[in-house]
């Protein structure tokens, strides 16, 4: 009878381990499950990682499209309502008026009473003739820009009411200024020009304009 008493006594445990070994085993089960689960997610990932710099080159190569050339444009500040970000921000006049190169052309064009205008269109092409470029006029074609009408005529020239890519200067395309009369564009070598003036720095963007930063004042055949 003892005998059997611990034989007895003696199942109790081997079911209680086998159970204990069950549970071990149905937990690793479980936990060999979960990581295999998770391989595939982490397999997924990789491909939109890899996806990643065909976007950058995107924005790389736009970049590039939209980037400022020309002899002059490290005359730009790098900071400050006349740098490049800072003119992105205002209007055609009021950003010339603080870029160094173009306080003349901005201060003849609120003289012929053009500021207003030029600064409430949108999407225009302005070719401003840097300060140097108005020094170095002839004193025949100074004295007759003192007539507010003959100012204005003279900076409606440099204006058209689109919006003009490098390229298609580049093109060699005809362009319809504001005061009636045309500009030819082309490149010639690694110059970009407008008739006979040179782009010293362009593709300047402010709020509502592209600029080209031009060496000599154009002046309207008529």
């Amino acid at each position: 009878m003892r005998t059997s008493g611990i034989r007895g006594t003696s199942r109790p445990g081997a079911i209680a381990g086998g159970l204990v070994t069950g549970v071990l085993a149905l937990t690793a089960a479980a936990c060999g499950s979960t990581t295999s689960a998770t391989t595939p997610a982490a397999a997924a990932g990789s491909p939109s990682h890899h996806a990643m710099p065909s976007h950058h080159h995107m924005a790389d190569h736009s970049m590039a499209k939209s980037a400022r050339f020309g002899s002059d444009c490290g005359m730009i500040p790098a900071t400050g309502m006349g740098s490049f970000h800072g003119m992105s921000m205002d209007p055609v006049i009021t950003a010339a008026s603080h870029n160094p190169l173009l306080t003349t052309f901005a201060h003849d064009a609120k003289a012929a009473g053009l500021s207003a205008q030029l600064d409430s269109m949108h999407a225009i092409t302005v070719f401003a003739p840097a300060n140097s470029a108005f020094a170095a006029l002839p004193a025949s074609e100074m004295s007759m820009m003192h007539s507010q009408a003959e100012l204005s005529k003279v900076l409606e020239y440099h204006v058209v009411n689109a919006h003009v890519t490098a390229a298609e200067l580049a093109s060699g395309m005809t362009l319809k200024t504001l005061e009636g009369d045309t500009l030819k564009a082309a490149k010639m070598g690694a110059v970009y020009e407008v008739n006979t003036a040179g782009i010293i720095c362009g593709n300047i963007q402010t709020a509502n304009a592209t600029v080209y930063i031009v060496n000599k004042v154009l002046m309207p055949m008529h």
